[in-house]
């Protein structure tokens, strides 16, 4: 691929970011790195895999909805309380996968920064406008950089030690499910762009990797903001194939060419497919729980498949990236 679709958005990147963005495009219609998601500390996902196939995912995700600074836990409810709490201490896992030197991606469901109740992550338990909170001076706007800066300083030591963070924040943007999603695609492309120049020239944190993750081109921030795309797909339980429409689809989103991924996926890709079709995924990301452990969505054969497949990458076979 060419040269330039590793060259990092931010150009005080670490040595960290350079070296993840260079081997994801050497990868490139190669190999598929595997990824599964996590959201509590017993990370039943990372050790139902290694029981499976004897194996490590490449690629952890990790939830950082409990660090919201804005839970409000006199206003929830007991489906709430129970991901929060189970979520709890996350990050302490990520610095434990970060001394495996696996590659870690970063998915925040961001509660409401002004006001909502229980999952204030979602619209309709929240009357938060993400038009207004990308007005300077407003109260939502307060609040919003208020929490971003929060994150930061969580954010700050991964930094501080070099560990590249695939950042995936505004996930599924395209969509009026989230609040940051509801106000409409301007509001999204602003929300994404004051968080990169905030967390880029005022936090100084230059080991993220910005990964946008949506299909819709109307949303897109910009070449110049992004450094991977990415989109989430959920496709019928077991049809695991390359999903290239979905990729082909992503990929005219963007001017210049950029590096692909599967942000989630509810159903396994297939490795085989991915490499042998030239499609360009250079990861996927199993969601947690019943999709990753149900045979409803992925039997232990499809598992093992992927996980011994010379086109996968584990975290056996990652190379030192950091």
């Amino acid at each position: 691929m060419s040269d330039k679709i590793y060259i990092p958005s931010n150009k005080d990147s670490q040595d960290c970011v350079k070296n993840v963005l260079k081997y994801l495009s050497d990868i490139t219609y190669q190999r598929i790195i595997t990824g599964q998601h996590t959201q509590s500390m017993a990370q039943e996902e990372l050790h139902y895999i290694e029981a499976v196939t004897g194996k490590q995912p490449a690629l952890l995700g990790f939830e950082l909805l409990s660090y919201s600074p804005n839970i409000n836990y006199s206003d929830t409810d007991d489906a709430c309380m129970k991901e929060v709490e189970d979520n709890y201490g996350t990050l302490k896992r990520a610095w434990e996968w970060a001394e495996k030197k696996g590659l870690i991606t970063f998915t925040w469901h961001w509660f409401s920064p002004l006001g909502g109740h229980s999952k204030s992550f979602f619209t309709n338990n929240t009357d938060f406008d993400a038009s207004k909170a990308v007005v300077e001076g407003t109260p939502e706007n307060i609040a919003l950089i208020s929490d971003m800066d929060v994150m930061a300083g969580l954010l700050r030591p991964f930094c501080d030690k070099q560990i590249p963070i695939l950042w995936r924040p505004f996930h599924e943007g395209e969509g009026n499910w989230f609040w940051w999603g509801a106000a409409g695609f301007d509001a999204l492309k602003k929300l994404w762009r004051i968080m990169h120049d905030r967390y880029t020239n005022v936090h100084k944190l230059n080991n993220l990797i910005w990964v946008w993750n949506s299909p819709v081109p109307e949303c897109y921030p910009g070449d110049d903001v992004v450094d991977i795309i990415s989109r989430d797909m959920y496709p019928p339980a077991h049809e695991h194939t390359s999903q290239s429409e979905m990729y082909n689809n992503l990929v005219k989103i963007t001017h210049e060419p950029k590096i692909a991924l599967i942000g989630e996926t509810g159903t396994l890709p297939s490795a085989k497919a991915v490499v042998e079709e030239k499609v360009g995924w250079v990861s996927y990301m199993t969601w947690s729980h019943e999709y990753c452990m149900s045979e409803e969505y992925s039997t232990i054969e499809a598992l093992r498949e992927m996980y011994d497949s010379p086109y996968a990458v584990t975290n056996e076979n990652l190379p030192m990236l950091y």
